[in-house]
């Protein structure tokens, strides 16, 4: 075990560096072929030569690699990277320190995810789990149908929808009925609450997870059903083993295996939804901060962002492969 984490993290550290050079390359490459961003700080206004230089040089731009289409730019890579081993990423095009937005926006997101990941863990295999010993009963094709239903409806959809209803007609009625100080007040609300971040995340949590469960439910389902007719299970009950002991301890463990799989995939892709969630709720987060950054086209803060979720996304894999050998000590890295 212990030389298979050493090489998967040698592969991550690779994986790392070469996912920071691609975003190096394309953000010269971009500059390369737009035009050197500096110059759009004036606007309409005219500017001399020096002061462009001077914009040019407190955002680093200044390198004349940017002037030849194509170059990799590695001395501005190696310095870039030099400075990121600091944890220093510089200021965007505001003068505002990326870290310190960073350190603002990783709160909100950690909450975002605890939620929806209770959501995708807790309700997702229960489910999967209620339907397999229910099967061909009610709460079998409620639950089939109920998935069949959240994998065709598109993600921002929901949101907007979400939003509207939850957040607006219901939020509002809450607010004037109840008070705006009431517990459904603040948990029905359109937009994020710096004064209640917990309560104001529930709903955008509930609904990122809604995505993730399906999947997860549908997995655990066959995974428990195909277990469930397995030698191993039927020698346990022919021993004569409580029918609790039986699903947990044999079945369900082994059925967890394709769905530690499919969990880590579902991170990956939360990811990606957090950002649209979080830019429909105005949620301060990691995917509301990537958002914003990618409107502006304020590159210097997208690149760190982007790669603090490459080392988030390998990290996760590492941890899921880990919980392999954990749940089946028939597998081994030796």
């Amino acid at each position: 075990m212990g030389r298979y984490v050493i090489r998967r993290l040698l592969q991550a550290v690779l994986t790392f560096f070469l996912v920071l050079f691609l975003l190096h390359y394309l953000m010269s490459l971009a500059i390369q072929i737009n035009g050197n961003p500096a110059r759009t700080f004036f606007g309409d206004k005219p500017a001399t030569p020096e002061q462009i230089a001077a914009v040019e040089k407190k955002f680093g731009t200044d390198d004349p690699c940017l002037d030849r289409i194509g170059d990799p730019c590695l001395n501005m890579f190696v310095d870039r990277t030099a400075d990121w081993t600091t944890l220093d990423f510089g200021t965007d095009y505001d003068g505002i320190s990326v870290v310190e937005q960073i350190q603002t926006a990783i709160p909100p997101t950690l909450i975002l995810f605890a939620i929806s990941t209770s959501v995708w863990v807790l309700l997702g295999i229960t489910a999967g789990v209620i339907s397999a010993m229910r099967r061909g009963r009610f709460i079998d094709y409620f639950t089939r149908v109920g998935t069949t239903f959240m994998i065709a409806v598109p993600t921002f959809l929901l949101l907007v929808v979400c939003q509207k209803i939850v957040g607006v007609w219901v939020g509002n009625w809450a607010r004037e009925d109840l008070g705006r100080d009431s517990l459904l007040a603040l948990i029905f609300q359109p937009s994020y609450d710096f004064r209640h971040p917990v309560l104001s995340l529930l709903i955008p949590g509930l609904i990122l997870g809604a995505f993730g469960i399906a999947g997860i439910t549908r997995l655990s389902r066959t995974s428990m059903l195909e277990n469930m007719r397995a030698d191993f299970v039927r020698t346990a009950k022919a021993k004569g083993l409580h029918p609790r002991r039986v699903t947990v301890l044999h079945t369900l463990r082994n059925s967890l295996i394709p769905v530690i799989t499919m969990i880590g995939f579902q991170l990956a892709e939360a990811m990606g939804g957090a950002v649209i969630t979080e830019g429909v709720y105005s949620i301060p987060g990691m995917g509301g901060l990537l958002w914003t950054a990618t409107q502006e086209n304020d590159l210097l803060v997208v690149i760190p962002i982007v790669a603090i979720l490459s080392v988030s996304y390998m990290l996760i894999n590492l941890l899921v492969d880990l919980l392999y050998a954990v749940l089946d000590p028939r597998i081994r890295y030796e």
